[in-house]
């Protein structure tokens, strides 16, 4: 019985849906270039741009010690712009687009949420020193 269990783990496996990319694939994929690896803004593009990319590992210690999840989430949505409404940094909503799950980002509201903008976010949150 229990070689037939092992020997049936495989089939399973292959029927549990892709969850798709982490967070962290995520972030190397689309933030690493500009942010670099480590989210400090020194990634290999950050000379090219009129400005510097934003140093990612501080968010939490410029929001008096608590991650800015939300507003972390929205500007990677693009909801949000740079000084009148010229947006520094891309909309990677599209880029993002996954199933919806139900999300608090800390404002105690639960909201249909792209599950790749979560664990980005999510990801970007271990980067705080």
């Amino acid at each position: 019985m229990r070689i037939a269990l092992l020997l049936c783990l495989p089939l399973v496996a292959a029927c549990v849906p892709d969850e798709g990319p982490t967070g962290a694939e995520d972030f190397a994929a689309f933030c690493a270039g500009c942010h670099g690896a480590g989210g400090t803004g020194d990634g290999a593009l950050a000379g090219e741009l009129d400005h510097r990319p934003a140093d990612l590992t501080g968010l939490a210690a410029r929001n008096d010690g608590e991650f800015p999840r939300l507003r972390v989430m929205a500007k990677i949505w693009g909801y949000t712009g740079g000084r009148d409404g010229e947006a520094v940094m891309p909309n990677f909503g599209p880029l993002l687009d996954s199933p919806l799950v139900p999300y608090d980002a800390g404002d105690g509201i639960e909201s249909p949420t792209p599950l790749r903008l979560i664990q980005l976010a999510e990801y970007v949150q271990t980067l705080q020193k």
